[in-house]
């Protein structure tokens, strides 16, 4: 019994000096505690009060599109697999207005309420239209020129060389151009002027969309869009750059020939077998999960392709299938595939053209398209071709 008295009276021995450094160190405790809590209120408010300020503060910080990716790049593991794709093709369409932030700092998640993908052209609407134009006169010929909204030049560039005549070889001819919304601080003056200009000339069709390089893709699948659904009763359309040398008449001669096709024909420079671009520095680039295959499709290149205008609705619905990348010519070459069909060779292969070494003019009287380097020089060489000596 002494034993276990004595061991007991140690084990108390020992909670006694427990409990009392303990009684002694509650006060303590106790002011900490309080401090501590009274720090988080402020704090709290704080934040709260500040925070619609904050976040603008915090975009203006050099590093934030910087980590604003790294965050976003995490939260792409989430998101549902029929929603992911390319950050660039990524549009909350809530937040679709005029004046809309650049793209490179709107969320990349994807939007609630999206129909299909951020490549489905009916996700976006037109903002500046003249559906009337194929309305006065059926067109043969559709020409459709995606072009950056503040490139003014090209667009007076062609209409003063072959965008000019609404009339060629006997074909009705008409000339439009795409634009999707400007970035920066003046587009509201971008607006304005765009609107006088479409008054004057009334050839501009603007859809909701940013307009970037990255978002060729959408651009291309609008300009189906309008074919579709504003110009259904055209026999033919194109879609060229704003950057390119077009020979309307031998276009117009080309798609004349007896043998062209009027249903479900795409033509232009041919590519096949071409490989998809996996570094991430490229321009080219397309990741694996947007495009798993090592190779694209058969496909016209994107610089001008020639297709009959039963194509566009097809275009448009097949793509909802389609899970959209930012190589738009090979993406047409991907609905052509899901469609059964295949790009046709040109009667004469040789007259669509990509860059040349230098102007000359018996071999300009004989293409169809030739990219050039300037607006100055479509004028240049668009004058000298139309001069009334022979070419050869």
């Amino acid at each position: 019994m002494g034993g276990l008295e004595t061991g007991s009276g140690v084990n108390g021995l020992k909670r006694q000096l427990v409990e009392s450094s303990h009684h002694q160190k509650k006060p303590l405790f106790h002011i900490w505690f309080k401090f501590l809590l009274l720090l988080c209120l402020v704090l709290f408010g704080l934040g709260y009060t500040l925070s619609s300020s904050s976040v603008s503060m915090w975009q203006t910080f050099p590093l934030y599109e910087h980590y604003y990716r790294i965050f976003n790049w995490t939260s792409k593991v989430n998101a549902p697999p029929s929603y992911y794709v390319h950050p660039k093709h990524r549009v909350k369409q809530n937040e679709i207005h005029e004046n809309m932030q650049p793209l490179s700092i709107l969320p990349t998640v994807a939007p609630s309420g999206t129909q299909y993908h951020q490549g489905y052209p009916r996700n976006y609407h037109f903002i500046m239209d003249n559906p009337e134009v194929c309305k006065t006169n059926t067109p043969f010929l559709v020409l459709m020129v995606p072009v950056a909204p503040n490139n003014r030049e090209a667009r007076d560039a062609i209409r003063q060389t072959w965008g000019k005549d609404t009339v060629v070889q006997g074909e009705v001819v008409l000339t439009l151009f795409m634009l999707g919304l400007p970035g920066g601080a003046d587009a509201g003056q971008q607006k304005e002027k765009l609107n006088q200009e479409n008054l004057e000339h009334h050839d501009l069709i603007q859809s909701d969309f940013m307009d970037t390089y990255l978002n060729l893709t959408i651009k291309t699948m609008v300009i189906m869009d309008w074919l579709a659904t504003r110009c259904p009763t055209a026999a033919y359309a194109m879609k060229i750059d704003s950057d390119m040398f077009l020979n309307i008449d031998n276009l117009v001669t080309m798609l004349q020939k007896p043998g062209i096709p009027k249903l479900n024909y795409l033509t232009g420079m041919l590519m096949w077998n071409r490989p998809v671009v996996r570094t991430k520095s490229s321009k080219w680039y397309v990741s694996e999960e947007l495009y798993p295959d090592p190779t694209y499709p058969t496909y016209t290149l994107g610089m001008g392709y020639v297709f009959s205008n039963d194509l566009p609705e097809k275009f448009v619905q097949v793509s909802k299938s389609i899970k959209p990348f930012n190589i738009e010519d090979a993406y047409i070459g991907m609905c052509m595939k899901k469609l059964g069909l295949a790009p046709t060779s040109p009667p004469n292969p040789s007259q669509f053209k990509a860059y040349n070494t230098k102007y000359n003019r018996c071999e300009y009287s004989k293409v169809i398209t030739y990219i050039l380097g300037s607006s100055q020089e479509l004028i240049k060489y668009w004058t000298d071709l139309k001069k009334p000596e022979p070419p050869c």
